[in-house]
């Protein structure tokens, strides 16, 4: 059986890196990826906790003691949240994606800082954003 202080010791370091990318970053996209690597450090923790006989930490024996093994579900309930999290995770990033596409067209730039306003009202807005050909009008 694999030690808990690995996984363990990975998930925090994830954990560490995503909330940095979400705090520290002004690019859409990089805040993207720290939040990513938020939801991959709770599968870790997933995934290890799914390891771990019935009873949890208490159930494990002693260093040096043969306890008899515990019978595990067979449907491995860390793994089937793992893949509950991969599932929203792939959703969340392709709508994600879609609006810094949008953000980008609309104002040319994806850094978070700089777009304090969405929408028509806001003093930046133009009908056409610079870069982008007129649409042809249906009657030419």
């Amino acid at each position: 059986m694999i030690h808990l202080l690995g996984p363990a010791v990975l998930a925090a370091a994830l954990a560490g890196i995503g909330v940095y990318g979400i705090l520290a970053r002004r690019n859409a996209v990089l805040v993207l990826i720290g939040a990513e690597l938020l939801l991959n450090a709770a599968n870790v923790l997933l995934v290890t906790a799914s390891a771990l006989p019935a009873g949890g930490l208490a159930a494990l024996p002693e260093a040096g003691a043969g306890g008899p093994d515990l019978v595990q579900d067979p449907l491995i309930p860390g793994q089937v949240m793992t893949i509950f999290v991969i599932t929203i995770a792939a959703a969340e990033i392709g709508v994600a994606l879609a609006i810094v596409l949008l953000l980008f067209r609309a104002r040319g730039t994806v850094e978070l800082t700089e777009v304090t306003e969405l929408g028509e009202a806001s003093p930046r807005h133009t009908e056409n954003p610079a870069g982008y050909p007129e649409a042809k009008q249906a009657g030419s």
